[in-house]
């Protein structure tokens, strides 16, 4: 399982949907996926890929870490977990 779908189907577990009815166009808010949902994402996602996400759950706006869409998500965990190895 690549970091895409590894990604998706921790957003879906979160906003409690199937991995399928989660597309990267997908806003975090579309999926109905609060700030603690986020946050809970964002945990499971350091834990799964063994990362730290730069991201400031106090001020989101302030993060390094662009949660804008599903994509932009997958894009940023893909270039930490590069960065990483």
């Amino acid at each position: 399982m690549d970091i895409k779908d590894r990604v998706i189907n921790i957003i879906a577990e979160q906003a409690v949907l199937e991995p399928s009815d989660v597309t990267p166009e997908n806003t975090l808010e579309d999926l109905g996926i609060d700030s603690l949902g986020l946050v809970e994402s964002i945990f499971a996602i350091e834990e799964t890929f063994d990362i730290s996400v730069p991201f400031n759950a106090n001020d989101p706006s302030e993060s390094d870490f662009d949660i804008s869409s599903v994509a932009s998500i997958i894009s940023g965990i893909e270039k930490l977990v590069k960065d990483q190895s």
